[in-house]
């Protein structure tokens, strides 16, 4: 990098290192492209002081309107939201949350309303006919029917006589809609000849014997006046015998929607079409059937399809008709694709858990159609292996504490193969050893967290050679309870080197905004059971010392610090002070390995114990595919036993890894790879030249926003930075691999409590939502149509959205199921497989029944997973705090490391290139100018290399 005295702003310099040839992807920050101290301006202190405006896209602006019945000082005085940038981030949370809503509403409408439109219940209904040898018979009632509606006889005898009518028992069980004008809106109106309704039949009923019974002038009662009388909707119910009693031909009866239309008046008395030809013709051609969709093909159709209704209907189709039919096509259609989904994905996983995940490690990897996503030969293939230029001259083995800063000519190698003198135990995976650092990010663990963790990773099978410790502790944090502070207990574990005792702060470019991007960071190097470590101490300028949090930053800013290092080195960009520092007692540690040899970085948390072999297979999977970018293994719970809240967890961290992540793995395609045991390629080789991947500019530039305004930012950047670097790796290398290796194991401590467990799933679940709106627009990724890992990331998204809807309709069915004597049996099914699914996923993957009892749990504890967690969370996206999940002393309610105060003097920022560095550090200007070498060739039979 460069820096210009005159409008101190940094530039990289032109990259050394060959990119991979992709897509152009457009980033995902298109108001913040740079990081601010990056981006050029005049002003920059006086545009610090102008409030920000936050209508900059058209979310934003929809964001806007949905709330905008909430004006700013309703969301300020009950809300607490005091600026610009805090109210938009409510009302974009709000806005989330009508879609959250409205997702939920629609399932369930399609699960439950769409059946009662289609197919509803609340009728109660009377049978028209029923079979006597054979032969549907109609059955004589008692009570009359009114357009299908059965009145009670005595209620229809009152209100006659009311009109100076007699009501006789002849009439028990007649329809008496004839006498009533049906149309109470007015639906026949635009038929009407002046005063004369041509639609309306002649204004009498006839009895079973022939008793014609009318009004004395002759006129229909208006219907609305009978209905004041009933309470109750029961219906004449009619089957398909009933409508074609004779034949199609000859019946009068026909079927519209749900409503069953006696068309014998319109047929009788009729002698020219009454609502236009078309629908005559649809009336005359489909009698005895259904002419729904023969009126839906016309105006006129559509508009006399109320008119019909309200002058022949004479009862509702029985269930099995018409809508219904379509209600239970549709119903079985959606059951059939949802379990074809679920079956498919527990099988794909099956298929890797047999197939795959043993060939991962082993010589050769996979072959065949197993091998549909990766390139033969992995790094011990002569193609593949040829490293690309180097930018520092190898470095004489025989360091000393006084280097001199002479560059030697001893060949390095990026990896090596182990010799049979060494004494690791034979296995049948591959033994290519590839130069892996060890990141360690702590922020306020203590000291038995801290040497469980690194004990765990110093006595694993790897070559010490191999392997070297970075440790980062974010800032001069005590935790709570404890009496040191996270620095001196990771510093008093080491075996610090004599001069190293008291090294000198070193200044870098953070991830913070305004005067924070300025960070200071001290170097410790020594060794921690006879591995080689370098402890990183971010202790803040002089001017924040009297803080609480000195030097804090963020898990972001400390991984890129490893993130940029390794660019900066293999793209011989300009170093800063931290970095040349780093630089430095790395090399010494490695005994005159470079960091540019390093390939691999293992990403764990300060929580976790990794097993004695995970290391070993995790690189082994590396150096066997060069394809794979990045891979994790399975992480199981420590305290699992502690309290409800771990006991709760345990199915749940099994189910995620064995069936979610081991299904996006048959694609190469894990979108999530958990920042407490995970591992990422530096750099891959690729047809002679080294092609970075981690250290890859796009990512670094992307992964480094140090400004963000959206709440859709924030989520990304703030709350899970693991999942979204492993979206940005899935965005910029689409055609690479992330995988999950099972044989590599690691444990954790969960939280223990349910405040904790609550803000950490709330920063997780609100992280998820986001990150796979991001992936859910990637093109690129593997598969097809419905056949791809878009589509399943859909899936993934929608899935996320409703299941608040989903846990309640889920007990709405069990509680139906119990009481109803006719439940919805494909909704059961579909739960029945949903939840018995991962106990065939157990059988076949681990044969420990404890899992069933965990699995039990688990099922018990669907309404905390799928309500109150998501629920809370999507609530609180606006909040982007850790909470109660990693607490210090002194921390104030409301503190973050990315909050923006005074203006960062970029002129304390020292960058420099290596040679400056050397020169600087030997006291002698030296000419350190070479030219760029070719590839190396590299000797596998020897395992040598020479220079050109």
């Amino acid at each position: 990098m460069r820096l210009n005295s005159n409008t101190n702003h940094i530039h990289r310099s032109k990259s050394l290192t060959r990119p991979e040839r992709q897509r152009p992807k457009q980033s995902m920050f298109q108001n913040n492209l740079l990081p601010v101290a990056l981006v050029p301006s005049e002003d920059t202190a006086k545009d610090d002081k102008k409030e920000p405006n936050v209508l900059t896209s058209w979310w934003a602006w929809w964001a806007f309107l949905c709330t905008c019945c909430f004006p700013p000082f309703i969301i300020k005085k009950c809300f607490g939201k005091t600026n610009k940038s805090m109210q938009q981030a409510w009302r974009e949370k709000v806005t989330l949350c009508y879609l959250v809503a409205f997702l939920c509403g629609f399932l369930a409408y399609i699960i439950y309303g769409l059946n009662i439109d289609l197919c509803p219940q609340n009728r109660e209904t009377y049978p028209y006919s029923k079979m006597i040898d054979g032969v549907p018979t109609p059955i004589e009632y008692t009570d009359v029917f009114v357009f299908g509606r059965m009145v009670p006889f005595d209620t229809m005898k009152d209100y006659l006589s009311t009109k100076n009518m007699t009501l006789t028992s002849d009439f028990a069980g007649v329809e008496m809609g004839s006498i009533f004008d049906g149309d109470i809106n007015g639906d026949c109106d635009s038929y009407k000849v002046g005063d004369h309704d041509p639609t309306l039949p002649y204004c009498a009923a006839t009895s079973r014997n022939g008793k014609v019974s009318e009004a004395a002038d002759g006129k229909c009662f208006p219907l609305a006046e009978l209905n004041k009388n009933l309470d109750k909707n029961i219906y004449l119910s009619f089957t398909w015998d009933d409508i074609r009693h004779n034949n199609l031909a000859d019946s009068d009866f026909s079927l519209l929607g749900d409503t069953v239309l006696n068309l014998t008046t319109y047929f009788r008395y009729n002698n020219k079409p009454l609502f236009g030809g078309s629908v005559d013709i649809a009336i005359r051609t489909t009698r005895g059937n259904d002419m729904t969709y023969a009126l839906l093909y016309t105006t006129e159709g559509k508009d006399a399809r109320k008119c019909l209704l309200a002058r022949y209907g004479i009862g509702a189709s029985s269930q099995e008709v018409g809508s219904c039919i379509a209600d239970h096509i549709i119903m079985n259609v959606m059951l059939a694709v949802i379990i074809i989904i679920i079956v498919v994905r527990y099988a794909m996983a099956c298929l890797f858990q047999w197939f795959i995940a043993a060939r991962l490690t082993k010589p050769g990897g996979r072959s065949n159609w197993l091998a549909w996503r990766s390139k033969r030969g992995g790094n011990d293939d002569l193609v593949n292996h040829i490293p690309g230029p180097t930018h520092f001259q190898p470095i004489s083995p025989n360091l000393t504490g006084n280097m001199d800063g002479s560059l030697g000519t001893t060949p390095r190698n990026s990896r090596t193969t182990l010799s049979s003198g060494q004494s690791r135990p034979q296995t049948d995976i591959v033994d290519t050893e590839l130069y892996t650092v060890m990141l360690v990010t702590c922020y306020s663990e203590g000291e038995e967290g801290l040497r469980t963790t690194m004990d765990s990773l110093s006595n694993t099978t790897y070559s010490n050679k191999h392997k070297i410790f970075f440790v980062i502790a974010d800032g001069l944090i005590t935790g709570a309870g404890e009496t040191k502070s996270t620095p001196d207990i990771v510093v008093g574990m080491m075996d610090l080197e004599p001069e190293m005792t008291n090294p000198k702060p070193c200044s870098y470019l953070a991830v913070a905004n305004g005067e924070k991007q300025l960070n200071m960071a001290k170097v410790y190097a020594g060794h921690y059971n006879g591995t080689p470590c370098i402890t990183i101490i971010k202790c803040g300028t002089q001017e924040e010392q009297a803080g609480a949090k000195a030097g804090n930053r963020g898990k972001r800013d400390s991984q890129v610090i490893v993130m940029s290092f390794f660019q900066r080195v293999l793209f011989n960009d300009r170093l800063s002070e931290l970095d040349y520092e780093i630089f430095w007692n790395m090399t010494r540690l490695m005994k005159g390995v470079t960091p540019d040899n390093f390939e691999v970085v293992l990403m764990v948390d300060a929580d976790t114990m990794v097993l004695p072999d995970a290391l070993t297979y995790m690189v082994a999977t590396m150096a066997n595919d060069i394809t794979i970018m990045g891979l994790c293994g399975e992480t199981r719970i420590a305290n699992k036993r502690t309290s409800w809240v771990t006991a709760i967890q345990v199915f749940e961290y099994f189910i995620s890894h064995h069936y979610a992540k081991a299904f996006e793995s048959l694609f190469g395609m894990v979108t999530c790879l958990p920042g407490c045991f995970s591992m990422y390629r530096i750099k891959s080789p690729k047809n002679g030249s080294w092609v970075p991947i981690l250290a890859n500019p796009d990512i670094i530039l992307e992964y480094n926003q140090n400004i963000v305004t959206t709440l859709h930012e924030k989520n990304l950047l703030l709350l899970g930075e693991d999942r979204f670097l492993s979206t940005l790796m899935l965005r910029t290398f689409p055609k690479r691999q992330m995988m999950f290796v099972p044989q590599a194991r690691c444990r954790t401590v969960v939280p223990d409590e349910f405040s904790v467990l609550l803000s950490q799933r709330r920063r997780w679940i609100n992280s998820t939502v986001h990150n796979l709106f991001e992936l859910v627009l990637v093109s690129d990724l593997c598969g097809i149509a419905c056949l791809s890992m878009q589509f399943s990331v859909f899936v993934d998204l929608i899935g996320t959205l409703v299941l608040p809807a989903a846990i309640v309709m889920s007990i709405y069915l069990l509680i139906s199921v119990a009481i109803s004597p006719s439940p919805q049996w494909q909704s059961l099914g579909l739960l029945l497989a949903i939840l018995l699914l991962p106990a065939i996923l157990i059988a076949i993957t681990t044969f420990k029944l404890i899992y069933i009892l965990w699995m039990i749990i688990y099922i018990c504890a669907l309404p905390v997973w799928n309500l109150v967690l998501p629920l809370y969370s999507y609530w609180h996206f606006d909040d982007f705090s850790w909470g109660a999940t990693r607490v210090v002393v002194g921390e104030q309610k409301g503190d973050s490391h990315d909050a923006s105060e005074g203006t960062f003097d970029s002129s304390r920022l020292i960058m420099k290139k290596w040679e400056d560095w050397e020169a600087e550090r030997t006291g002698r200007k030296r000419n350190f100018k070479r030219a760029l070498k070719t590839p190396q060739t590299y000797d596998f039979k020897l395992n040598t290399k020479s220079y050109f």
